[in-house]
């Protein structure tokens, strides 16, 4: 446009990260990189990287996941937008403003390094700390915006194969939000929310024990909860 100077503000980068989120023997797992160059070299930090001219902060994100990670062509990536982080001085190098993502994978393949990674692997969450940047804060925000949502939305079950049990939804509300819930009450509540799974005809798997098979259920087509699923947590237990 005539008379717009674009060199009259100091340029800044862009950058994306990604808390990649799963369960793993019934606990929260996070997916995190060792950085192979500086800055911070030889720490371990979220998934990321800088934007490219000709995309969105979601196309860089999923391709900066597969760069670093191996995990490009996973099914059932599903990405939740947590924040922007603008604070000066939070990148050494220059002026960096990052869209951080929360990414929810059920059942997901063992990373590969790539790129600037030296290494990738999935780390259960209470030992994902001291992490390079200001990614613990970027996590602790991941993990608390995936369990606001869980309260009003059926995103749990993206955190769940295909066909699953109620007992293995529950695991998934459980390790978010770090409650016991009461099995009853859950899957009365469960139950009673039109649209929010349905049962997979003839589906039944053994869970272990010696009770009878688990019903099997899928994603049913509603997206919201009304009312929302409370964080009751197991008689016994503190909140």
């Amino acid at each position: 446009m005539r008379g717009y100077d674009k060199h009259a503000y100091e340029p800044f980068a862009v950058t994306v990260d990604l808390a990649v989120l799963t369960l793993r023997a019934g606990a929260l797992h996070v997916l995190l990189v060792e950085r192979g160059q500086e800055p911070y070299a030889g720490r371990w930090a979220l998934p990321g990287g800088f934007l490219l001219p000709e995309e969105s902060a979601e196309e860089a994100a999923r391709r900066e996941l597969g760069e670093e990670t191996g995990l490009a062509d996973v099914s059932g990536l599903h990405l939740e937008q947590v924040r922007a982080y603008s604070e000066p001085g939070r990148d050494p190098r220059m002026r960096v403003v990052s869209v951080a993502f929360a990414a929810l994978l059920p059942d997901p393949p063992e990373p590969r390094p790539g790129t600037d990674a030296a290494e990738a692997r999935w780390t259960p969450y209470e030992r994902a700390t001291g992490l390079a940047f200001d990614h613990d804060r970027i996590l602790a925000n991941a993990r608390a915006r995936v369990g606001a949502r869980l309260e009003s939305t059926c995103l749990a079950t993206a955190f769940c194969p295909p066909e699953f049990t109620l007992g293995e939804l529950q695991q998934v509300y459980e390790s978010v939000w770090g409650t016991p819930l009461d099995r009853p009450n859950f899957r009365r509540k469960v139950l009673a929310t039109p649209g929010f799974v349905e049962p997979v005809p003839g589906g039944a798997r053994l869970t272990g024990g010696r009770g009878k098979p688990a019903a099997l259920y899928r994603a049913g087509p509603a997206t919201a909860l009304h009312p929302p699923l409370p964080r009751t947590p197991r008689e016994g237990h503190p909140a």
